[in-house]
C-alpha cells in the first residue's frame, strides 16, 4: 500500500480500503468500531528480483494510533445493515503528523486489525470490552512508490484516487 511524507498534500487513503460485514451483535446496543494497523514481523523488506525478500531489522515503530470508524457509535443493527468500510483511513509516513493519520514505515509489512467495542460514548471506550479481529489476508506491505509495474497498472484500473497515475492520452502519464 501506497504512504506518503509529503506535508501539503493529504496522504493517500488505504487502497484496496478495508470492509467487513458484521453478524451477532445485539440490535439495540451501541458499539464503536475501529482498527489499527500493526507491524507484522520485526524485518524490513526489498522488492528484488521481482519479490519481496528481508533486508535488514526493522526501524523503530511509529506511533500507534486507533481509527475510529465516523459512522462510530452506532447500533448493531445499524452496523449489520451494510458493509462496514474504512475508506476514509489514510496512511502516511510523516512522524510529525498532526492530522490523526495512521503512520507507518516503507518497506515494512502491516496487519491491519479491527475492533468492536460495546459503548456509547467515543470518550470513554471500556478496553476490556474490546473484540478483536485479524484476517490474514489483509497483510501488506507499505511503499512511498510502487515497486511492481503490474501492482501500479491494477491500481491505476481500480483505484479512484490514482489520479497521479492516469494516462494523460498523449502515452504520457501525469506527474503529481
Amino acid at each position: 500500500l501506497l504512504i506518503k511524507k509529503k506535508k501539503k498534500i493529504p496522504p493517500p487513503r488505504m487502497f484496496p480500503p478495508f470492509k467487513v460485514r458484521c453478524t451477532g451483535l445485539d440490535k439495540k446496543a451501541k458499539y464503536i468500531l475501529l482498527m489499527d494497523i500493526v507491524a507484522a514481523d520485526d524485518c524490513r523488506y526489498k522488492f528484488h528480483n521481482s519479490r519481496w525478500m528481508v533486508a535488514g531489522k526493522a526501524d523503530p515503530e511509529m506511533p500507534k494510533r486507533m481509527y475510529i470508524h465516523p459512522d462510530s457509535p452506532a447500533t448493531g443493527e445499524q452496523w449489520m445493515s451494510k458493509v462496514v468500510t474504512f475508506h476514509k483511513l489514510k496512511l502516511t509516513n510523516n512522524i510529525s503528523d498532526k492530522h490523526g493519520f495512521t503512520i507507518l514505515n516503507s518497506m515494512h509489512k502491516y496487519q491491519p486489525r479491527f475492533h468492536i467495542v460495546r459503548a456509547n460514548d467515543i470518550l470513554k471506550l471500556p478496553y476490556s470490552t474490546f473484540r478483536t479481529y485479524v484476517f490474514p489476508e489483509t497483510e501488506f506491505i507499505a511503499v512511498t512508490a510502487y515497486q511492481n509495474d503490474k501492482i501500479t497498472q491494477l491500481k491505476i484500473d481500480n483505484n479512484p484516487f490514482a489520479k497521479g497515475f492516469r494516462d494523460t492520452g498523449n502515452g504520457r502519464r501525469e506527474k503529481r
